[in-house]
């Protein structure tokens, strides 16, 4: 199955256009070596996805006939991402929670209450 067919399908990319991209991109490797989108994986071969300062990496156990449910995507891959990475992952999602999302004009319902506030 090729790469970025595989990728979608396990759930990596929510749609195959950006799993193309990101293998385009360089973001893809199996076995240490960049990829192309048309590459055929085998059964064993480990590949890596980078997100950004992020990446994982997943074990190939099986192909799919098509786009699978999440609940049986662990019947496809096994997770191989090291701990330490996992732990990066989390600590960089708990940062972008404290951080301010909006900093700019107020929506209608912020507004409405900044106001009942003052009053």
């Amino acid at each position: 199955m090729r790469v970025d067919k595989f990728l979608w399908s396990v759930r990596l990319f929510k749609t195959r256009s950006i799993s193309t991209a990101r293998v385009k991109e360089g973001k893809v490797e199996v076995g240490g070596v960049v990829v192309k989108a048309s590459r055929e994986l085998k059964v064993g071969e480990e590949v890596r996805v980078r997100a950004g300062a992020h990446y994982e990496l997943v074990q190939v156990l099986a192909f799919p006939k098509g786009r699978v449910g999440a609940k049986l995507v662990e019947e496809y891959i096994i997770d191989k991402t090291p701990l330490e990475e996992r732990e990066r992952q989390a600590l960089t999602r708990e940062v972008m929670r404290e951080y301010p999302g909006k900093i700019g004009r107020p929506t209608k319902k912020e507004r409405r209450n900044w106001e009942k506030w003052q009053r």
